[in-house]
């Protein structure tokens, strides 16, 4: 018996991975209100398996902190359904910085009925109500820019963490730099070390809940701007789940 329960839950991942995304993200990345600009990252991006590893599911309430472009706001959208809602955050310093940053986010929300955005400064961000998940995809190296201060990546940590339910997950997935650089190239390179970020979120009371290797490349020397042609759209990249506790 004991054999078979082992055999069985060894079998477990391969038959989830073999099942493929599930009909609600299938339908979101199948959809026509996607740009052809976002459709063509789907292959780099892995969106469908993300989303699993975030677990996000139709009717939660889920943030897209530091939202971008919007890619992952409108999978989200089509994902958490109707019954659920999206707060599609830009931060005010980043369109400050980039006015284009609020029109993408102006053309993320759009028709999407389930998308609320939010663009207040980042020390005065506080979401509607309490919320089942947090992803955020290749930004926490900018919480940590000279512009930013030294704090904000702590400060920000626990925003989040009091922005969740009990029990609810954030993910964070950014560039990685060489082990022991913490978030000294952050300016320069536009990476982080993962176990720095990793620190600096199990401080504000989260505690680690796996990982992905989607994006990781061994082969990324981790010394070169993410932007050098020789490894954009390449470069070796962790993706971190965090739960806070019930």
């Amino acid at each position: 018996m004991k054999r078979l329960l082992a055999a069985a839950l060894l079998a477990a991942p391969a038959t989830l991975i073999a099942q493929g995304p599930s009909p609600e993200v299938r339908a979101a990345l199948a959809s026509p209100t996607r740009p052809a600009a976002d459709t063509a990252r789907d292959v780099a991006r892995k969106p469908g398996a993300f989303i699993a590893f975030a677990g996000i599911k139709p009717g939660m309430k889920v943030a897209d902190y530091i939202m971008g472009g919007g890619y992952w706001t409108r999978i989200l959208s089509g994902v958490v359904g109707p019954r659920g809602k999206v707060y599609a955050y830009q931060p005010a310093e980043f369109i400050g910085f980039r006015a284009a940053y609020g029109t993408e986010q102006d053309d993320a929300v759009k028709g999407r009925a389930n998308v609320v955005p939010l663009r207040p400064g980042i020390g005065a961000l506080a979401f509607p109500e309490p919320l089942d998940a947090i992803i955020t995809v290749q930004n926490w190296h900018d919480l940590h820019l000279k512009v930013s201060g030294a704090t904000t990546g702590s400060l920000v940590a626990r925003q989040l963490y009091a922005a969740l339910k009990p029990g609810g997950t954030l993910v964070v997935a950014d560039n990685a730099s060489a082990a022991g650089t913490g978030f000294t190239v952050a300016d320069t390179l536009h990476r982080a070390e993962g176990a720095a970020v990793r620190k600096e979120i199990e401080a504000a009371g989260f505690r680690y809940d796996g990982e992905t290797k989607l994006w990781a490349n061994p082969a990324d020397p981790h010394d070169k701007i993410v932007f050098d042609p020789s490894i954009r759209g390449k470069a070796d990249q962790f993706a971190y789940r965090f739960r806070k506790p019930k």
